[in-house]
């Protein structure tokens, strides 16, 4: 199988300085990292390292967690991008993970989802010019984040034909589907094109592929097949040696 995969060093090696993380991504013979936010982060320390190692960033926070279904946020969302476009273009990033934020009781889910939608709109204009993609991410909120504010692909996909740009697509999670609805390769084949990065760990626990009740061989040969081209970020908390884990999910891929 041709699956690229990017270790999150926020979840795994996260025991170690986070240069020296970097160093364990390159010693199991992964490609490439991600990391969550960038704010208490060396850039150039950073990207001396991966060019040292040899090793891609596959992506990072590119809206610094500011909720997009807040309108009034809107320019501070902006801004954080702006940003993070400048960090991505030193780490020669091409990916940018975005949350939309916890909802709103006070308002309605309709101007919530209008208020995301627009500022993925004006999001995109930046990212296009810069060659980088904006990856919406949905998550659980039965286990892991209880109120926030998008949980479902489905909605997730209707965000993005309403934004309408080839810079904005989905970071479909495997981990987080598998909890709110399941049809994972059925979900994830269907819409292939419209997903930009995927993160995987297993249910329950959060941990790496194979020890939970996903069929993580099955659905690697499906993604392969379907033709995506992305990374697979392995998102995860290791239960043994990390880098025993990376060995074993590398594994399942073959």
């Amino acid at each position: 199988m041709a699956i690229r995969f990017s270790v999150c060093v926020e979840m795994i090696f996260r025991e170690l300085p986070f240069l020296e993380r970097l160093e364990r991504v390159a010693g199991a013979g992964l490609p490439a990292f991600e990391f969550w936010r960038m704010a208490d982060k060396d850039v150039e320390a950073i990207r001396a390292k991966k060019d040292e190692l040899g090793l891609a960033c596959a992506a990072f926070m590119g809206t610094g967690g500011v909720p997009l279904v807040d309108a009034s946020r809107r320019a501070d969302a902006l801004a954080a991008l702006r940003d993070a476009l400048g960090v991505a273009r030193r780490l020669d990033c091409r990916t940018l993970l975005v949350t939309t934020g916890q909802a709103m009781p006070e308002r309605s889910r309709g101007e919530q989802h209008a208020a995301v939608v627009t500022a993925l709109r004006e999001g995109a204009k930046l990212c296009e010019d810069a060659g980088v993609t904006l990856v919406l991410e949905p998550l659980n909120v039965l286990v892991d984040h209880k109120g926030y504010y998008l949980e479902t692909s489905a909605e997730g996909f209707q965000i993005l034909d309403e934004v309408g740009s080839p810079a904005v697509k989905l970071l479909y999670d495997i981990y987080h589907q598998q909890i709110t609805e399941g049809n994972l390769i059925s979900t994830i084949t269907a819409n292939v094109a419209r997903i930009g990065h995927l993160h995987v760990a297993d249910v329950p626990g959060r941990h790496e592929p194979g020890t939970g009740e996903i069929n993580y061989r099955n659905v690697f040969r499906a993604i392969d097949a379907a033709g995506y081209a992305g990374y697979v970020g392995l998102e995860y908390r290791p239960t043994a040696d990390a880098a025993a884990t990376l060995t074993a999910v590398r594994e399942l891929a073959e």
